[in-house]
């Protein structure tokens, strides 16, 4: 009888460690083996968020979600998730908690990013929230897009394409024998036409050349020495009739003044007028042989282009059959 007494009284006592040790168990799980604080924060969107959600700080685990409260504001609704963290555990009042998974295979958790204050929030505060990255949402928007930008722009750009090669070629089917018909048409005519004009462009070229020939000719050394002569013994000769010119002017002006003026000087009048004849006397001589010779080149200039037309274009003088007696 004590030993069945025993027997019951060890079981018992299995029993009550096994008790023990699941709760110590579940509770080293949940993470709820200690004094923790509490803090809360808000979302639009809670997917994978429940009870016993890990929250993490910078990817080392220091708690757990407790709830998720829907809540009405301002005809929105939004989910409050309160999640308590070991106790005295210091989170800066500008970090940011996310909902997000490590991989992809593993499950959500609300991961704590470290900001740069260094003051802390207290126990029972609001964490500010971050929008949850979502990768097969983010794929499933970009699928989305994809798609509208095939059916918006891709399939009207194929079909636009396929029209223009159907042109193409039909164009080429019905008319592309006329068109390289006419192309070898131009060509052969073309190639007909390039010696005729190569022959033009030759011909063209040697009449500049004996043309360019025929002025050096005409521009000689000798030519222009003696139209530099010409030039030169007129250019004296007109001085030496504006000089004439200016006399007579001062003459004219002396009668003017002796026909207005009868009492004026007679004898200062002769004076000037004997002064301007002498002066007239002195340079006649020279005033003559300029003209004379002026006269005599021009004489022998005209009788050479007379009897020769191509000394204009530099030709050798045509030589003088005159008799001389």
């Amino acid at each position: 009888m004590r030993s069945s007494k025993i027997n019951y009284l060890i079981v018992g006592l299995f029993v009550i460690a096994m008790i023990v040790g699941l709760v110590g168990s579940i509770a080293v799980l949940t993470g709820r083996t200690g004094t923790v604080d509490g803090y809360y924060t808000v979302y639009d969107n809670v997917t994978g968020v429940k009870f016993g959600t890990q929250v993490v700080y910078e990817g080392y685990p220091i708690g757990q979600v407790e709830s998720v409260t829907p809540q009405d504001r301002n005809n929105r609704m939004e989910f409050r998730v309160d999640f308590t963290v070991t106790e005295e555990w210091r989170i800066p009042e500008d970090r940011q908690v996310e909902i997000a998974a490590p991989n992809l295979l593993s499950a959500v958790a609300l991961q704590i990013h470290a900001g740069v204050s260094t003051t802390a929030l207290s126990p029972g505060e609001r964490v500010n929230s971050r929008a949850a990255t979502n990768v097969f949402g983010a794929v499933s928007s970009l699928t989305e897009q994809l798609a509208n930008l095939i059916e918006a722009d891709a399939k009207p750009l194929i079909r636009h394409v396929t029209a223009t090669v159907q042109d193409i070629q039909a164009l080429i089917t019905s008319d592309g024998n006329v068109m390289i018909r006419d192309i070898t048409d131009l060509v052969r005519d073309i190639t007909e036409r390039i010696p005729v004009i190569a022959d033009d462009i030759q011909a063209f070229a040697g009449n500049m050349e004996t043309v360019s020939g025929e002025i050096m000719k005409v521009v000689s050394p000798k030519n222009l020495q003696t139209i530099e002569a010409i030039l030169a013994q007129m250019d004296r000769s007109t001085k030496e009739f504006d000089n004439v010119l200016a006399s007579m002017d001062k003459v004219l002006e002396d009668l003017d003044r002796l026909v207005v003026d009868p009492k004026a000087d007679i004898e200062t009048t002769l004076a000037e007028t004997r002064y301007i004849v002498e002066s007239v006397s002195r340079h006649i001589d020279s005033i003559n042989q300029n003209m004379e010779s002026a006269a005599r080149n021009m004489n022998e200039f005209s009788r050479q282009i007379r009897g020769n037309p191509g000394l204009l274009l530099g030709g050798t003088p045509q030589q003088d059959q005159e008799q001389r007696p």
